[in-house]
Order: structure tokens, then C-alpha cells, then sequence
């Protein structure tokens, strides 16, 4: 993997040194390719990062395990395309880690921080983002898990779904309906250990790239006062504010991805015989390498600019849609011409390429599809004046 992008002006020296160490990590650690029993990989995977001390970066706070005070977008963008390039459930496993504890380096109350942050950091426990309903994906305003206070609880009923590491989480962060206003002003967080009394995993979801994957059911299930995230009513923004961090990283992943198949794509056009010629001797072949790497570093570059302005304190609602659309669409585009160019071969069970199409698929949807980004983007230009 060529880092020429790590000598941009978007980067320091620490983070070209954070991802020439991973990517040396990935290299000795990590194979592609799903096992068999995917919540153990999954499981095991977390624990690897959080032993190597890559988890550290996906927390806030010296003092519960985060590698600085503050979650520094430029390393997890950087962290999340090198662990992509290599394994996409290494990737999974990071990501999911990050923005399931979120709210709680964001909001979390100093009690909650030391009993989950750590345990985040070192990998030790699991974490979970509880969002999206079935009748409430892109439009979160609408969902309708619901709370009632009683006494020293909250007593939640509904359902989740799509909800990653659903199933072998330790712990999830819920949003649900407690009506201080009507729509996205009603809505707080709680934190929801696994096993709690009332909580149960309804249903486990098989997708095109195994990942664990579950539809949450809350039936009476009383959660202590002391486990709501943030204030009363705020849980919309809360949820709005950590999409606005990882919403970048999805757009690393997906060059991550990318980049891992226009190496694979280089690779086979020099190899590959044809007409008494190689592959990559063929114009068209070029053409296609050539828009490949056009591609990515487009996306490249929207998708670090989003995550230096961030870093430097910015508004970044608009270039983040901006890095998150140009990245996935592309990406899909980049990984479909490396499956051609591998040819039969491409669409075999366990090939690379195979994999990352696969792969690649969710990233367009999830954290906010395509058509979102692209509303997102319009609204934002459509209030300057």
C-alpha cells in the first residue's frame, strides 16, 4: 500500500508515524478473509486492537485509556483505511468500538467514563450504537422505542435493529423516546449493559459480509437512573454529534477498500496473459487503472480535508457528507473495475476482490445512504446567503 497521501499538509508527523506502525501491525497480525464463526473473530479482533493499543484512539480522555483528551479524527480516518486495506472486519471491529462508546466520551458523566471508557480502550469490552428502528433508519426523528420514568428508572420498550455487534456487545448506547417535545427534541440516551432484565437480541442478521449483526427487543426493561447518557431530551444531538465524528472514518474505510483493490487490480493486469500480451499492456486497461487512482485520490482528498477541519474545530456537516458520499460511490466503482479486471476469478468465494464487493456495499448505506449525504449537502448550500 503506497502512503504518498501521508505527506499532505492535512497530517502531521505523529499521525504518518501512527499509520506506517499499523499498517506494519496489519501486515504481521492480520489475513484476509471472514472464519467460520465470525462473533469469535469479532471478538477476538477487539481484543488484538485493544492489546496492540490501537483502541486507545478510538475514546476521549488520558484518563480512561484514549490516547488524548480529545478523539483526533485525522488518526481514526487513518487508522480505519489501513485496517480496511488489510481485513474489513479488523475494520468492523475498530470502527464499532469508536462509535459505540461515543456518546459516552462525548456526554458520559466522569462514573460512566471510568466504568466503560477503559474497558473500550483495552478491548476488553464490546460496545454498541442502538439507533436505528425498523421504521426509523435515515429518518431518526421518527423512532418510536419509547421510555417511561418510574422512580429511580426508566423502563424502555421497543425495538432496535441493524444494530452492529448486536449479539455479542458487552454494553449499548439506546436512544428512545422520552417526549419532553415532539420529534427529534424528545428523544435521550441510556447506556444498556447486556443481560439487563427486559432486554433480549429478538433476532440475528445475516448480511453479504458477515459481521454480527442483531434486531434489539426491549420489553419493561428497567434501566437506572444513573445509565441516561447525557441530559433529558437531548439524545438526538448526542447521536447527531457522534455520526459527525465517525461519518468521516466510513469515507477512510471505504478508500481503505479502494485502495486494496487497485492493488489487487494492479497486480493481476501485470500478471495476467492475454493475446500474447499482458493485460496491463492493453489501453483500455490502463484507462481503467488510470480512472481507478483518479478516484481515490478525489476521494482522498475530500475525505482529509473533513477530518483536518474537524481537528481544527469546525463545522464539517457538509464536507464530511461531501468525503462520505465521493468515497463509497467511488470505492464501489474502483472495487467493481478490479472485479472485471481479475475476470472469472473475481466473483470465486474468497477471493480479495470477491470480499471487498461484498464489503464495500454496506458502507453506501449505513451512517447515512448516499441520497442522505446528498440532501445534507444541498440544505447546507442552500442556507448560504
Amino acid at each position: 500500500m503506497r502512503r504518498d497521501h501521508l505527506d499532505w499538509p492535512f497530517f502531521e508527523p505523529r499521525h504518518r508515524e501512527l499509520a506506517e506502525l499499523l499498517g506494519a501491525w496489519c501486515a504481521e497480525h492480520l489475513h484476509t478473509g471472514h472464519g467460520s464463526d465470525v462473533d469469535a473473530q469479532c471478538r477476538g479482533l477487539v481484543g488484538q486492537l485493544g492489546s496492540a493499543g490501537w483502541l486507545r484512539h478510538a475514546v476521549a480522555g488520558t484518563a480512561h485509556g484514549g490516547a488524548g483528551e480529545a478523539i483526533d479524527t485525522r488518526a481514526i480516518c487513518l487508522l480505519r483505511e489501513t485496517l480496511a486495506f488489510h481485513h474489513g472486519l479488523a475494520d468492523f471491529a475498530f470502527a464499532m468500538q469508536g462509535l459505540g462508546s461515543g456518546a459516552i466520551s462525548l456526554a458520559g458523566t466522569p462514573a460512566q467514563r471510568e466504568r466503560y471508557l477503559p474497558k473500550v480502550a483495552a478491548g476488553a469490552a464490546i460496545a454498541a450504537f442502538a439507533l436505528s428502528e425498523p421504521q426509523a433508519g435515515s429518518d431518526v426523528a421518527a423512532l418510536q422505542c419509547a421510555t417511561r420514568d418510574d422512580g429511580d428508572a426508566w423502563v424502555l420498550d421497543g425495538e432496535k435493529t441493524w444494530i452492529s455487534n448486536g449479539g455479542i456487545a458487552d454494553f449499548y448506547v439506546v436512544f428512545a423516546r422520552t417526549g419532553e417535545q415532539p420529534g427529534s427534541r424528545g428523544i435521550s440516551a441510556f447506556i444498556v449493559d447486556a443481560g439487563t432484565p427486559g432486554f433480549e437480541i429478538a433476532e440475528r442478521i445475516d448480511v453479504i459480509a458477515p459481521h454480527p449483526l442483531a434486531r434489539l427487543r426491549f420489553s419493561g426493561c428497567r434501566v437506572p437512573r444513573a445509565q441516561q447518557l447525557g441530559a433529558p431530551g437531548e439524545g438526538f444531538k448526542l447521536a447527531m454529534r457522534t455520526l459527525d465524528i465517525f461519518r468521516t472514518s466510513v469515507a477512510a474505510a471505504a478508500l481503505g477498500f479502494a485502495r486494496r483493490a487497485l492493488h489487487e487490480g494492479l497486480q493481476r493486469a501485470r500478471a495476467r496473459p492475454m493475446f500474447g500480451q499482458r493485460l496491463a499492456d492493453f489501453q483500455l486497461t490502463q484507462a481503467k487503472l488510470a480512472q481507478m487512482a483518479t478516484t481515490i485520490d478525489s476521494a482522498a482528498l475530500l475525505t482529509y480535508r473533513a477530518a483536518w477541519q474537524r481537528d481544527q474545530g469546525r463545522t464539517v456537516t457538509r464536507e464530511a457528507a461531501m468525503a462520505k458520499l465521493a468515497a463509497t460511490e467511488g470505492a464501489q466503482q474502483v472495487i467493481d473495475a478490479a472485479v472485471q479486471l481479475w475476470g472469472g476469478a473475481g466473483v470465486v468465494h474468497g477471493n480479495v476482490v470477491e470480499s471487498l464487493y461484498r464489503e464495500i456495499r454496506a458502507l453506501r448505506i449505513y451512517e447515512g445512504a448516499t441520497e442522505v449525504q446528498q440532501l445534507i449537502i444541498g440544505r447546507d448550500l442552500l442556507k448560504e446567503t
